[in-house]
């Protein structure tokens, strides 16, 4: 049953060109990365704010236009093209955190949306604490010795 079941499962999973994914991901990351210098550039030049509060501005920026994305449905007919080319910088991470505020708004404040907002990108500030906790003591190590 198993056999015949998995058989059934690969006949219909589509192929996906690696090469190609990785490319359009690369091509589409580094747009993102065009967009994020030229909002940069905006802020510094036509706001007069400095290098460092327009780069906070950008950030913000990135943020709202993907919450705003994700909230209209656009987001995700994005991400199936472009790949990890959008999942992989903020932009991801405010998708992840926008689609779990959407989906569980109508639970209510507390056991809505701040007992879920975080559900799916709860994991990445963990291991992100976890991970830059463990670089710093091993830098901090070699250091000493």
């Amino acid at each position: 049953m198993t056999d015949k079941y998995q058989k059934i499962v690969e006949r219909h999973t589509p192929e996906e060109n690696v090469m190609v994914n990785a490319i359009i991901a690369f091509i589409t990351g580094g747009i993102m990365g065009i967009i994020g210098q030229l909002l940069i550039d905006f802020y510094s030049s036509y706001m007069h704010i400095p290098s460092k509060e327009a780069t906070v501005c950008m950030l913000i920026t990135l943020i709202f236009m993907s919450c705003l994305l994700t909230s209209l449905g656009f987001f995700d007919k994005c991400v199936n093209f472009c790949k990890c080319g959008l999942i992989i910088p903020i932009t991801g991470f405010a998708h992840a955190t926008q689609s779990a505020a959407l989906e569980y708004r109508k639970e209510g404040l507390v056991m809505g949306l701040g007992a879920n907002m975080l559900k799916l990108s709860g994991a990445v500030i963990i291991y992100g604490i976890i991970g830059s906790f463990v670089f710093s003591l091993i830098r901090t190590l070699v250091g000493i010795i």
